[in-house]
């Protein structure tokens, strides 16, 4: 059984860049086991840290691409012998959400990230693209990903409408519109040093090759959902008009979708809003 925790003790984390390592062996093994890592794949890591998800990533994959931004954590990956007798890791020293992951390699990857909760939607943001990004780089280069998040963060990206309407929102829609998502499992706040003070959860996110809806505009669609969650308090119907769409036009596409004009936001389903903003777009 490896000591995790006894090695984290000895590496200074940083709060500022939201450093929480992972110490939990069976948990570490799950990673490799859900991601389905096999000698032809490419892992790109996001955050490795002191290594101990690599230390398994580089038993199982073809190569393992370490994107770190830390420099005492990269000393400390450089020297790992039980990392460095694989002979098959590069360390990437940059901040993910400035890494062109196009250009790292020539075969497709997977992604692995235990990332800092605080950039957790830029994050995802920069690894699918936003709605209306159909050609983005980095998507298409990826196959999968297996996202470590903070818990409340993982019931927003696999909400539906009929979820908590503080868990249905743009994130939700984001994710699910360029992969299918899924919770793999929850994981407690002592599977880490140090420990945060949530707990968290695995997150499997299936990249799609095409967009969850066929629309005719997809920008269109993307200021349809921005302007629908810009006020949460408000219905769907005055977010709409205090964004500029038409009240006449709102009404009348909501009268011929059938719902109610009190409706808020996350009450409508991620098909519901292509057909509203598809709706709009006539006017």
């Amino acid at each position: 059984m490896v000591d995790y925790y006894g090695r984290a003790k000895f590496f200074r984390t940083k709060k500022r860049l939201g450093q929480n390592f992972l110490i939990n062996g069976e948990v570490i093994q799950d990673i490799i086991d859900y991601a389905k890592i096999t000698k032809d794949d490419v892992v790109v890591e996001i955050g490795p840290g002191v290594g101990f998800v690599t230390e398994q990533l580089v038993k199982y994959a073809k190569k393992v691409i370490a994107i770190e931004l830390d420099e005492e954590a990269i000393k400390e990956l450089e020297c790992n012998q039980e990392i460095n007798k694989y002979g098959n890791l590069e360390i990437i020293h940059n901040d993910i959400l400035k890494t062109d992951l196009s250009t790292l390699c020539d075969e497709q990857i997977k992604i692995v990230a235990n990332i800092p909760y605080y950039i957790t939607s830029p994050i995802i943001a920069h690894l699918l693209g936003e709605i209306d990004d159909l050609t983005n780089e980095n998507r298409n280069k990826i196959i999968d990903i297996i996202l470590m998040v903070q818990e409340e963060v993982a019931h927003r990206i696999v909400a539906t409408e009929k979820s908590s309407g503080k868990q249905y929102g743009l994130l939700t829609i984001l994710s699910q519109f360029w992969a299918n998502c899924e919770i793999i499992r929850t994981v407690g706040r002592k599977s880490f040093y140090p420990a945060p003070k949530v707990n968290s959860a695995l997150v499997s996110m299936k990249v799609r090759k095409e967009p969850k809806l066929k629309l005719t505009d997809y920008t269109h669609f993307r200021k349809t959902i921005k302007s629908a969650f810009s006020q949460r308090r408000k219905t769907l119907k005055n977010c709409l008009v205090s964004n500029g769409f038409s009240k006449e036009n709102v009404e009348k596409a909501l009268k011929e979708l059938n719902l109610d004009e009190n409706i808020r936001g996350e009450k409508l389903s991620i098909e519901q809003f292509g057909e509203l903003s598809e709706l709009l777009l006539k006017d």
